[in-house]
């Protein structure tokens, strides 16, 4: 709390705040899982392991060197927990939310830096939407720990049952991947819920509702069914889900799982397309898909979820920007549209921006992955995807790889917690003093 004030007082730009604060937490996670009582043996963990898993915590993606199950203690185990949290909910955001909850007065530098955090088109109401976003996200959380109830207390009893259920709930709604069912075979996630209809239902919801975005949840809350009075970003969001929902459960329907049993095949479906955006749960063995549904997942994994949600990835709304884009191109339009309104030039800029450093970055560490450690390109593919878009699905390499290999996906997994442009901005130049315009020319393209 003292950084955040003592950095906004002296102006220090937001998106190096955001990224500062992330940075502090990682560190913080990293010394207290290095700590001997934070594993099971006693023996303390390596720097260079405890900073993955910290790291992976804190992105909420879910890789991991060690399995979470056998190798952390309960100690451990809460701090990856905690980590989930506030690192899902965003460290400005709790630090705020816990002033704003206590009544603390919140000065605008504050607020606007609360604004960037939240992607939030405005800074007016910034503070009582942390409050929701607080309370909404622990309210859900609970709501998922509680259906989950009769799927762990049979096998673990109230105690053990009551804490894996509200392990699995944050790990869910924070798209976060990390379990603690690979007692018997490690990195199994969810295998052994493969045909279980409440585990895939409740876990594949609580990741579509945290994946929507903060800004959809204000929107639902203030204005219900009537959905035109919904944010343009709210509309699109809420539209790329359902697409992205449909179209890949049709192909893994009929083209991956077509051996399975039914009602294996639909859960199957349904989980496999939830999953990639953004949580890193799996209830059949990824290695058995075809190099098509390896790529199908990989394109789930880089679109991602909604703008400030707890989900990775360039996110739907860039996706969505960047269609419409294409389609003003197609019908000759002067302007962007959707939903009947005009979409800002910056607003397809940024879109433009955040797609190419993406797909950039992901092109580069993928080959440069595979050159170090001498594998096929699409699994490199997969794993930097996994890493940079915060999921947390591998095809079993990652606690294999090299400790170059290891750092490059640390890398990767705080950019895409904290967003390209937020690193690009926060290291980058600010200075508005002067901007020359230049003359205008037309380039031919395409």
């Amino acid at each position: 709390m003292q950084f955040l004030r003592k950095t906004a007082v002296r102006g220090t730009s937001p998106f190096l705040i955001i990224a500062v604060a992330f940075g502090g937490l990682i560190l913080l996670g990293t010394i207290l899982l290095m700590l001997p009582v934070a594993t099971k043996s006693g023996q303390g963990t390596s720097f260079a392991d405890a900073l993955f898993t910290a790291t992976s915590a804190a992105c909420v993606t879910g890789l991991v060197v060690h399995n979470t199950a056998t190798y952390w203690s309960l100690f451990g185990q809460t701090v990856i927990l905690a980590l989930i949290q506030v690192g899902g909910l965003g460290v400005v955001t709790v630090v705020v939310g816990v002033r704003a909850l206590r009544r603390q007065r919140i000065s605008l530098r504050e607020r606007t830096i609360m604004q960037e955090s939240l992607s939030a088109s405005k800074i007016g109401g910034v503070i009582r939407s942390t409050r929701f976003i607080i309370v909404t996200t622990i309210g859900m959380e609970l709501i998922g720990a509680l259906l989950l109830l009769p799927v762990f207390v049979p096998r673990f009893g109230w105690e053990g049952g009551s804490g894996e259920a509200i392990f699995h709930a944050v790990s869910a709604f924070c798209n976060a991947g990390f379990d603690l069912l690979s007692t018997k075979q490690p990195y199994q996630s969810l295998l052994a819920y493969s045909t279980n209809v409440d585990m895939n239902l409740v876990i594949g919801f609580l990741i579509l509702i945290g994946g929507l975005g903060f800004i959809t949840w204000i929107d639902v809350r203030k204005h219900g069914w009537h959905i035109r009075r919904y944010h343009l970003q709210s509309k699109i969001v809420l539209v790329a889900t359902v697409i992205l929902l449909l179209v890949p459960m049709v192909y893994f329907f009929c083209c991956e799982f077509q051996n399975f049993p039914m009602k294996k095949r639909l859960l199957a479906s349904f989980f496999q397309t939830v999953s990639p955006r953004t949580a890193g749960f799996n209830t059949v063995p990824l290695t058995q898909l075809s190099d098509n549904g390896k790529f199908m997942t990989i394109l789930l994994m880089f679109i991602g979820g909604g703008t400030g949600s707890t989900a990775g990835g360039i996110k739907m709304t860039t996706a969505g920007v960047l269609f419409c884009a294409c389609l003003a191109v197609i019908f000759r339009r002067r302007e962007v549209m959707a939903f009947g309104r005009r979409i800002a030039s910056r607003t397809i800029f940024r879109a433009a921006a955040i797609f190419t450093l993406y797909l950039s970055l992901l092109i580069v560490a993928a080959m440069m992955m595979s050159g170090v450690e001498h594998l096929a390109l699409l699994t490199s593919l997969f794993e930097c995807a996994s890493a940079l878009d915060t999921v947390g699905l591998t095809l079993g390499v990652t606690p294999l790889l090299h400790l170059s290999s290891r750092l490059l996906l640390i890398l990767l997994m705080f950019i895409g917690r904290v967003g390209s442009l937020t690193v690009v901005f926060a290291v980058g130049s600010h200075s508005t003093k002067f901007q020359a315009r230049y003359p205008e020319e037309t380039v031919n393209v395409g």
